[in-house]
């Protein structure tokens, strides 16, 4: 995992309508505040746009990045709580009265993303009572998934969550094809690579996926969600 904190490449393309789903959600007036402050830029595979304990300088809205969201324990095990694509956006705490990051955020798809000062966005947050109950909303429906996928990575079998990890990976993205490294996904699921290696192998003998050298393809998405526990469907539902 390269932990760069070179976060992000700009990009020269202009910023049209906005291909992340949380703020096309925004009134028009309130959508045109935060785009005069973003910018849109090109986020590569293992950046790190913050460390746990970091202040959060940017906030990001992924258009068809795809960003995990680590919890980290002694600066070298992780557990990923949650991952952040089109639908949401990274940093949100930072204008609601908390700048100080709590996780690793990490780039798993490379993509676009907006990105705008944590200063700004809570100004601008300040002023808009739609934007601070959408924020609310949204830090809530992390904080429940996060709650979910740690009680999933205590009582369930690796192969389950797994399971549940290419599913949401497969929603996130709208794609039965991503990439995946071993490597990325031990430090998603907080096991050694070989584990990943046996439970990413009995998937691929039932021929539920197709996994090379990182390259993912889910083959029978309902195969999937049957091995999947539990979780998948509730972390959907928020």
């Amino acid at each position: 995992m390269n932990l760069n904190f070179d976060t992000a490449h700009s990009s020269h393309a202009s910023m049209v309508t906005p291909g992340n789903r949380l703020l096309a959600s925004l009134p028009e007036d309130d959508l045109a505040q935060l785009e005069a402050h973003c910018e849109t830029i090109d986020a590569e595979v293992g950046d790190v746009l913050f460390e746990p304990g970091q202040t959060i300088q940017h906030v990001y809205f992924p258009v068809d990045a795809l960003v995990s969201l680590l919890a980290v324990a002694e600066g070298r095990m992780t557990l990923e709580v949650g991952s952040v694509g089109r639908e949401g956006m990274i940093g949100a705490s930072a204008a609601l009265g908390n700048d100080e990051a709590q996780v690793r955020a990490v780039v798993q798809r490379a993509g676009r993303a907006l990105r705008m000062s944590a200063a700004e966005f809570a100004a601008c947050a300040a002023r808009s009572e739609s934007l601070q109950h959408l924020l609310h909303r949204y830090t809530d429906t992390l904080l429940a998934q996060a709650i979910q996928i740690a009680v999933c990575s205590r009582f369930h079998v690796l192969e389950a969550r797994l399971a549940r990890s290419l599913l949401v990976t497969r929603d996130r993205l709208q794609s039965e094809k991503f990439h995946l490294t071993h490597e990325f996904l031990a430090h998603a699921l907080g096991v050694r690579r070989v584990g990943v290696t046996k439970a990413a192998s009995a998937l691929q003998n039932q021929k539920l996926i197709s996994y090379s050298r990182g390259n993912i393809e889910i083959l029978d998405s309902n195969g999937l969600e049957a091995v999947s526990c539990r979780c998948y469907d509730l972390v959907k539902e928020r």
